[in-house]
This record gives structure tokens, sequence and C-alpha cells, in this order.
């Protein structure tokens, strides 16, 4: 048994049930030697063999898994006759018929298990009446017994359920903290790498385009000046030095968009992830969109975000990307012909309780950016998630 919060009860159960098992057997023994028979010599022998078949149940727990339930049965089968045997012979192993209860319920299950606790105690009241007489106690201790074994086998069949449901509740907890933690950490490493490359590009490539420009505007001036070659020798570090910063932001960008751009990344993803998905993406977006880098990382990641829903809960199998750039703006859209939802409903759904997440982390990316997002859907006419950036929001 996998170990669990309740493995010290399970472990202090069994190991009462082989200590009780044990001194009743010995009580059977020690009854047979103090107070000596014609049967004496049987009782005291069988009363050994049915230890010794009960020790040998802790070689059949170790058994394989695929072996573990018919070899426990047949095992289970010889105990309860060697301890029938017993009780022909001596009154004192109707007492061992309380740990055998436990091992009906355990062995056989909770309907076969109350079976063979019934048929059991049966047998331990009659054989108390045969040897000893019938009385009161002869017939309410055995169904006494049986009783409170009922209870508390069933109790503990219920705890181990409970126990292998939390223990597996808990595995996917952990697997579901460990991939929420690696996609933090990815989301992380993108977010730095853009905003990275925005401060590289915004400050220390503008600085040296601007130098670039300038030297070789004094250079134009001035040509046979006699810092001329000073003039030409700082244009052509500081060309080296652009050259070496746009190489640092590209290199900093995320790798789906590099040497491809936003279209180009889209089709791909079109091309080999979302159609191994059995989802037909049509990409209406040209492969050099004039766009700054951290806007085509977000465009991306909406579309990643928003395809990966219609994956899961729009039950089509076609779906469309398209992006139109003019004066006033960009107009970013991702549809689909499927199920659709109700969008005020998802909106006022409490965290966690429904996949809406995917929803609200798509509209604070495109808060972040400046713009507005649109979700035109409802129940049977499909979705259309638009993404609207004004033209200095895309600059």
């Amino acid at each position: 048994m996998a170990h669990t919060a309740l493995t010290p009860v399970f472990v202090g159960l069994r190991t009462g049930l082989h200590v009780l098992f044990v001194v009743l057997d010995g009580l059977v023994v020690v009854r047979a030697l103090v107070a000596p028979s014609a049967s004496s010599g049987v009782i005291v022998a069988v009363a050994l063999v049915l230890a010794a078949t009960y020790a040998a149940g802790g070689v059949v727990a170790r058994t394989a898994p695929r072996r573990r339930d018919a070899a426990g049965q047949l095992w289970l089968t010889v105990l309860t006759l060697e301890w029938a045997l017993l009780l022909w012979f001596s009154t004192e192993a109707a007492y061992l018929v309380f740990p055998l209860f436990f091992l009906f319920l355990h062995l056989l299950g909770a309907r076969w298990g109350t079976v063979a606790v019934v048929v059991a105690t049966a047998a331990a009241v009659c054989a108390l009446g045969v040897h000893g007489g019938w009385t009161v106690g002869g017939v309410v201790g055995p169904l006494v017994g049986a009783g409170v074994a009922l209870l508390i086998g069933l109790g503990y069949q219920a705890l181990a359920r409970e126990a292998a449901e939390r223990e597996a509740l808990m595995r996917e907890l952990l697997d579901t903290r460990d991939q929420l933690a690696a996609t933090e950490h990815e989301s992380g490493v993108l977010a730095e790498r853009a905003r990275l490359a925005r401060e590289i590009h915004d400050t220390v490539a503008q600085g040296l385009s601007s130098i670039q420009l300038l030297l070789h505007a004094a250079e134009r001036a001035d040509p046979d000046g006699a810092g001329v070659e000073h003039v030409l020798l700082a244009r052509e570090t500081a060309a080296t030095a652009l050259a070496d910063t746009r190489r640092f932001i590209r290199e900093l960008a995320p790798p789906e968009l590099e040497g491809r751009g936003l279209g180009g990344a889209l089709r791909r993803l079109a091309d080999g992830q979302w159609a191994s998905q059995g989802l037909d993406v049509a990409v209406r977006v040209a492969d050099a969109v004039p766009l700054p880098m951290h806007v085509q990382t977000a465009l991306l990641r909406i579309a990643q975000g928003a395809v990966a829903n219609v994956v899961q809960h729009a039950h089509t199998r076609s779906a469309r990307i398209d992006l139109v750039t003019d004066a006033d703006g960009l107009r970013f859209t991702v549809s689909d012909d499927g199920a659709g939802f109700d969008p005020v409903a998802v909106a006022g759904e409490p965290t966690g309780i429904s996949d809406s997440f995917g929803l609200r982390a798509t509209r604070e990316r495109v808060q972040q950016l400046g713009g507005t997002l649109v979700v035109d859907s409802a129940p049977g006419r499909g979705t259309t998630l638009t993404v609207l950036l004004a033209s200095e929001d895309s600059a």
C-alpha cells in the first residue's frame, strides 16, 4: 500500500489483527495442555498448522498483483477449513472466528465477505452449543462479535477507498502545480525577453541609429575636413554597434517568431500542432507584419490560447485567423463556427470553476497592449474573438 496520511491507522489495525489471532490460537493450545483430553494432541497439532498457515499469508500478500487475488482466496479457504477442523475438537477455537471476520471482509469484499461472516457466525454458535451446551452468551457473543467486525471491516474499506482517492487527488494537484509552475516560468521568461527587446530597441538601438545618421550628415557636410576620418570611424563604429544590438533584439524575440514573423509562426502552428489535433486553421496574416516585437508576441500568445479553447470546447474542425492593419490601427480576429458559449455567464463565474481563465488571461494581455477585446459568441453559432489596437498602440 502506498504511504498516505491513513497508513498508520491501517498498520495499527493489521498489527492488532495479527496479535489477536496469535493470542487466541495460543489460548487453544494452552487450554488443550492445561486440561488434557483424548483429542489434546490433535488440537495442538491443528492449532500449530493453523498458525503456520496464517503466517504464510505474509508471503501471499507479497506475491505479484496479477496472482494476489487467486492466491489470497486459496489461502483463506485453507485457513477456514483448518479452523473448522479445530472447531470440531475445541470449544475455544470458536473465538478465532473474530479475526477471521476481518479476513473474510478484506479478501472477499463487502458482499461475499458478509455472507462468509454470517456462515462463520452460525458455525461458531453451533460449536459452542454442541460442546458446552446452549446458552444465551454462546449465541449473543458471536453475534455481537460479527456485528462489530462488520462495522469495523466496512469502515476499514471505506477509509481505504478514501485514502486512495485522496492520494490520486494529491498526485493530480502536484502535477497541476508543476505544470502551472512551468507555465508561469515560461511566461515570465517570454515576458522578460520581450521587455528587454523593447527596452533595447527603444533606447540603445534608437540612440545608435540617431548617432549614425548625425555622423553621416556631418560626413556629407564636410567631406574634406580634417576630422572627417574620425567622423567616418565613429559612424562605422555606430553602424557595427547598431547591427549587434539588432541581432541581440532578434535573439531575445520568442523562438516561434524568429525568422518567420507573426504570419509565418501562425502558419507553422496551423500546419503542425493544430492540424495534428484535427483542426484546420486558415491563417490570413502577412508574413512580414510591420509590428513591434512585443505586439507580435502578445498576438501570437492570444492566438494560441484562443485556438486551444476551440480545440477543447468548440466541437468544430475549422477556424480562421485574420489580421488587418490600416491607418486607424489593427484588427486581429480568431473565429470558429463551433458550439459557442454565453460570454456573460462565463464572465460571471468565480475563478477556477470553468475554463474561462484563458479568456481572462487574453483580456489582460490586450489591456497591457492598451487595446480592446471583443468577444462575440452565443450557444450554437460559433465564437469570434477580436483584438482592436489603435495606431499608436501598434506602432
